[in-house]
């Protein structure tokens, strides 16, 4: 057991823990594994390992870089394995925690990658500038809604246009030409793996020497994949639920109403008969509907609380919004991100109305009657 925290020390959620070297069989051919990180603010994700005999599959191997790869290297042989042994390479979605080392395992032990069908990381492609405008009615953010190739172009659907946005968590203090060289050597380092096999919602595919089904999940991502073991009563998670953190919900690139596909995609994997989930972050968890739920009313709260903020402070801009939801240590292109998904189902819900103010989207969450 461990001891009890000094008073008023915070204690580290589950997904913020550093990575323990320890290997465990949390289920019949299912290794769990941790790799180190420093993402976000987390500690560690979850790397597992679908036991056969031929070898394994591995799921979500980190980040890209010379010390996750060793990481992985070592993960696995205390696990028993090599690198050779792997024949397949899963990925749950387009975050590079997640897809980081993909590439280079798939390449090394010549494996198959397995991704969603919307499997995509559009912040290393081309640029696509175009957002819809707001007198397109539904339409004010398409599939992408970011424009990245280039930082000078970078920007968000609800900032004005040219109002470059710099890649997250760097100062906005640094200059432009120090700014574009860090870009390019981050898409040089984060080398997206092309997938080998696409699975689409309900689709089967054979790991661990039993049949798993692929559930589509989006909303932290448009791609988000889980896998369903219903023999053994096993959800590959990823990052859709986790133990203690509730999953991001992105306005950016997850479609036209992110949080109304999130809380689907909740409903969904809540109805599954689930005895153990498997998160890439965090410990595994038996209470899967109970925790979906506890998510769900954050969700509900977090509305009520912009409904709250609209009806006080009037129109505002998502930037403003953000300030006023959040302490200003998580201000930043993530909250924005959040705020706009919210907003945007409040919107579709006939709760908000949007309109452009000097190229900005500005919400008004007033009561109709309310409105002068």
């Amino acid at each position: 057991m461990r001891a009890p925290e000094a008073a008023g020390q915070r204690v580290p959620k589950q997904e913020q823990q550093p990575a323990s070297d320890e290997v465990t069989e949390v289920a019949p051919g299912v290794l769990r594994m941790q790799l180190p990180i420093q993402f976000t603010g987390l500690g560690h994700v979850n790397m597992y390992g679908l036991v056969d005999r031929h070898g394994l599959a591995v799921v979500d191997p980190g980040m890209p870089g010379r010390q996750s790869w060793r990481a992985v290297v070592a993960a696995l042989r205390r696990a028993g394995f090599c690198v050779g042994d792997v024949h397949t390479v899963v990925i749950t979605h387009s975050h590079p925690d997640h897809f980081g080392g993909a590439a280079r395992l798939a390449r090394e032990a010549g494996a198959a990658v397995v991704a969603h069908a919307d499997f995509n990381v559009p912040w290393l492609g081309p640029a696509e500038p175009d957002v819809a405008s707001l007198e397109d009615g539904d339409d004010i953010v398409g599939t992408t809604g970011m424009a990245v190739s280039d930082p000078g172009r970078l920007r968000v659907p609800w900032r004005a246009p040219g109002d470059a946005m710099r890649p997250p968590q760097l100062p906005r203090s640094v200059p432009g030409p120090v700014l574009k060289l860090a870009w390019r050597l981050g898409r040089r380092y984060l080398q997206a793996p092309t997938p080998t096999r696409l699975l689409t919602d309900g689709a089967a595919i054979r790991l661990a020497d039993r049949d798993w089904f692929a559930v589509h999940t989006p909303g932290h991502t448009a791609d988000h994949l889980c896998l369903y073991d219903p023999e053994h009563r096993l959800l590959l998670a990823g990052d859709h639920v986790l133990p203690t953190i509730t999953p991001h919900v992105s306005g950016i690139g997850c479609g036209r109403d992110p949080l109304r596909q999130y809380l689907d995609a909740l409903e969904t994997v809540a109805r599954l008969d689930v005895g153990l989930a498997l998160p890439a972050h965090g410990h595994p968890f038996t209470d899967l509907s109970a925790r979906t739920a506890q998510i769900a009313r954050h969700h509900d709260e977090r509305l009520d609380r912009l409904r709250q903020i609209g009806a006080a402070d009037g129109a505002l801009t998502v930037e403003t919004f953000s300030h006023a939801l959040f302490p200003p240590g998580q201000w930043g292109l993530m909250a924005e991100s959040e705020v706009f998904a919210h907003l945007e189902h409040l919107r579709r819900a006939g709760s908000a109305r949007a309109r452009r103010q000097h190229g900005a989207l500005v919400y008004d969450l007033a009561e109709e009657g309310d409105r002068p």
